[in-house]
């Protein structure tokens, strides 16, 4: 907003206020009265800018965005810790702590009586650990233990939410009021619980007051079975339906289940660069998919059904280095997009071409 309010212009709109009469030039008692003077109007004009925004949510910064969200109840979601499961030789005691790779998880609880599977909480916060299976290494010794290792990540962490998500999430506040667990605000709370990504909501759907609450894990895509559990004992625990014992309000039965994945099966006709081959683009290739996939699956919750398009698989394939040329894409089978069921969200299948 004053741009055009620099020391120069500031500098030159105040000395041509001054008698021509008068000396003038860079170096003159004028002159030099003048010039510290109009620095700190311009130095006065910059703070004035900055107030400006950071006043507003759509242009404050991270610090000041977060003192307006505070105004409508709203904070950043934390950073959350990721529970995966181990399976050992021997049952191991609760609370025993191992590492994978470089991260500590901490033994808390049976996950299958006998078996010797337990959960287990990663003590670092956010996302980084998601990635890490393998291999686990007790900290502290464990007398006839002989093997640990960590299968698979149930409930994946979460970084603290970042600035734009929680700019979104302030301005769509005024467009969707949450209140009296309305649509708005089962969303809204479902979606601020570690590991949910997306949440739709179903009114009536087995007789008066039942809700079905169809979710998506964090990466937007089906939840595992302890992600869906730990959502329905948080909303609404399955021993005491309808009771209000958990968040949603009495006399609402909830039903959590998670979102369908349907396989995306491509098949495409490509043509390499020189030097490049179906093999060495594979991993790019799908790693373009499931960045496509994830975006897609994001807006899932506002879709009435998702559209698979040819047309964005097709662009991305083009855009890998390595690749030329693509055409003749098929998706499940069909030329044209593939149309998805309101409960699903699409998942990599697999890729076959025929190299030109």
């Amino acid at each position: 907003m004053y741009e055009d309010k620099t020391y120069e212009s500031l500098l030159q709109e105040k000395l041509a206020r001054v008698a021509s009469s008068l000396d003038k030039r860079e170096g003159s008692i004028i002159f030099d009265a003048l010039a510290p003077n109009s620095l700190e109007s311009a130095m006065i004009y910059v703070a004035l800018d900055t107030i400006l925004t950071e006043t507003f949510a759509d242009t404050a910064s991270r610090d000041y965005l977060i003192l307006r969200c505070r105004e409508r109840g709203i904070t950043p979601l934390p950073a959350t810790c990721a529970v995966g499961l181990g399976e050992f030789s021997m049952d191991v005691p609760i609370g025993a702590r191992f590492s994978c790779d470089k991260y500590n998880w901490v033994v808390t609880e049976a996950a299958d009586e006998g078996q010797h599977k337990y959960h287990m909480t990663c003590e670092t916060a956010g996302a980084d650990p998601n990635g890490y299976t393998g291999q686990l290494i007790p900290i502290e010794y464990i007398e006839g233990l002989a093997t640990a290792e960590l299968t698979e990540i149930l409930i994946n962490g979460e970084d603290e939410e970042d600035t734009e998500t929680l700019r979104l999430r302030y301005l769509n506040s005024f467009a969707n009021q949450s209140y009296g667990f309305n649509r708005g605000q089962y969303i809204e709370v479902v979606e601020a619980l570690p590991g949910v990504g997306g949440c739709k909501p179903y009114r009536a759907w087995d007789g008066p007051g039942t809700v079905k609450l169809v979710i998506t894990d964090s990466n937007f895509q089906p939840p595992s079975p302890e992600l869906i559990q730990q959502v329905q004992t948080t909303i609404d625990p399955t021993q005491n339906s309808g009771d209000g014992i958990g968040l949603a309000p009495i006399d609402h039965e909830v039903t959590v289940v998670g979102a369908n994945g349907t396989e995306i099966n491509v098949k495409a006709n490509l043509a390499f660069e020189e030097g490049w081959d179906l093999e060495e683009c594979r991993p790019y290739i799908e790693a373009a998919l499931d960045a496509y996939y994830r975006e897609l699956n994001s807006t899932w919750r506002s879709e009435s059904g998702l559209l698979v398009r040819v047309s964005q698989i097709e662009s991305r394939l083009l855009a890998l280095t390595g690749i030329v040329d693509v055409f003749g894409t098929t998706v499940n089978g069909q030329a044209g997009n593939v149309q998805l069921d309101a409960d699903s969200v699409a998942v990599r299948g697999t890729f076959d071409c025929e190299e030109l």
